[in-house]
């Protein structure tokens, strides 16, 4: 990934970015950070990569991002849904939550 850090990496595969994608899922078996493991499982559509993030996640934004992202790759659409709006007041700028929801 870049020298800007894990954050903008998600950011910039929210929207697309092919080179950040890439980096997001080649590091996720690398890394310690449970939001790029996250959004690898989200990328790959792979709800086995969560388990390690679910280990690593230490606060409790980052264990919310993983429920959510587990929620939804398990089709648990009214889950989803509960979680995203509930972590969103907390947590507004959160925008992977957003785009998981947005999806």
């Amino acid at each position: 990934m870049n020298d800007d850090g894990p954050d903008a990496a998600i950011r910039r595969a929210i929207g697309g970015d092919e080179v950040s994608i890439a980096a997001i899922v080649a590091t996720a078996g690398l890394t310690e950070d449970a939001l790029t493991i996250a959004m690898a499982a989200l990328l790959q559509g792979d709800a086995g990569l969560l388990g390690r993030a679910e280990t690593l996640a230490t606060t409790s934004r980052d264990r919310q991002v993983v429920a959510i992202a587990r929620a939804h790759l398990t089709g648990d659409h009214e889950l989803v849904d509960a979680l995203a709006r509930d972590h969103l007041v907390s947590f507004p700028d959160s925008l992977i939550v957003s785009w998981i929801a947005s999806r």
